[in-house]
């Protein structure tokens, strides 16, 4: 079921190869599709895969299709590994993802070995921050984020936050984590408590909670995926339902308030696109999203439109001779579905965010 959407764009692209077309130009993806928070790889491949179809629509490169080969890394170093060496084999151009700096740390070594230009719609962490690599982040990173978290929480009366953060995903978690220590002394607050643990379907959420309420803190703060924040909100207005809680942006899904439910109401996050966007260019881009796909687009499935622009745009204007990131580095800017994309000469970008808080089951404007 994962891969039906690479499946339509594939048949589409062999189809009119079998009527005398050049074999079609093939593009990778990586993301969590089956873990336990495949609910942001899975947009993110909407994402591409929906870019993907519109281009070869328009006559794909010089008439020449694209062939996207989506691969899932299942959040686990092994099977990050081997969809990684998958893609390397299929000789494709470019690699789209993956979703978190924990599996980046894995892929990404990998891909760059082979010379394959990849960009990562989502991944933060320092550790990919400013390297002259084959990687580009269409994301800001963990720095830009917990800098304006800790604006945005101080402003709000939260002055002593305990923290927990997923050992899964460390690379992100641990980098966010450290860039919120600084920002938050910057702002004369404090973190109470920082409790590391492992997401798993045995967790128990209620125990990490009680670790963090040990503290005393004036509010809790999670860095973890969907599946596991909705687990938290539900533990933390049990044990006390009149603490403030938020989430770094790695849990803005459009599953984590169906996950939440009424557990959620309140919750303060980030997101890196504008839900609310009225443009024209949007608009049509939801509006065939959810034709497409018979959902809302979320901040992967934006950000991943938004990297597969950059790479089918850089295979477009590509120069004889020239490598993918060389193409990639002169044809930009981009315009982006809501941003102009603009990368430094290391791949690095900036991005704006918009916070938000649920409010009746919807992610909405903080009053």
């Amino acid at each position: 079921m994962t891969r039906m959407p690479c499946f339509f764009a594939a048949l589409s692209a062999l189809l009119l190869f079998g009527c005398g077309q050049q074999e079609p130009l093939k593009i990778g993806f990586i993301g969590g599709l089956s873990d336990r928070n495949s609910d942001n790889g899975q947009s993110g491949l909407n994402g591409a895969t929906l870019a993907v179809e519109q281009f070869n629509r328009s006559g794909g490169v010089d008439g020449r299709l694209v062939e996207l080969i989506a691969r899932d890394d299942a959040q686990t170093p092994e099977t990050a590994e081997k969809a990684a060496k998958e893609l390397v084999d299929a000789r494709v151009e470019a690699v789209i993802g993956p979703f978190t700096s924990g599996m980046a740390e894995v892929i990404v070594p990998i891909t760059g070995q082979a010379g394959i230009f990849q960009i990562s719609p989502t991944i933060t962490s320092m550790a990919f921050y400013g390297k002259d690599d084959n990687l580009f982040r269409i994301n800001r990173t963990t720095r830009d984020n917990a800098q304006e978290y800790a604006k945005v929480m101080v402003g709000l009366g939260q002055r002593n936050i305990a923290v927990a953060y997923d050992l899964r995903n460390r690379n992100f978690t641990e980098s966010w984590l450290n860039e919120f220590r600084t920002a938050i002394a910057a702002e004369k607050a404090t973190i109470a408590a920082a409790v590391p643990y492992e997401s798993a379907a045995d967790t128990d959420f209620a125990k990490i909670v009680g670790e963090m309420l040990a503290a005393k803190p004036d509010s809790l703060f999670f860095i973890s995926g969907a599946l596991d924040v909705a687990r938290f909100a539900q533990a933390a207005r049990r044990q006390a339902p009149a603490l403030p809680i938020g989430a770094a942006e790695w849990a803005a899904t459009e599953q984590l308030i169906d996950l939440g439910g009424e557990f959620v109401e309140g919750l303060l996050i980030v997101q890196n696109y504008d839900r609310e966007d009225q443009s024209g260019r949007y608009r049509d881009f939801a509006e065939a999203y959810f034709k497409r796909f018979q959902r809302p687009p979320g901040y992967s499935s934006v950000s991943a439109h938004d990297a597969a622009t950059v790479v089918l745009t850089a295979l477009k204007q590509r120069k004889r001779g020239e490598t993918l990131k060389d193409a990639a580095l002169r044809a930009g800017p981009y315009q982006g579905l809501q941003q102009e994309i603009a990368f430094d000469k290391n791949g690095d970008t900036r991005r704006r965010v918009f916070f938000r808080v649920i409010r009746m089951g919807s992610y909405a404007k903080p009053e």
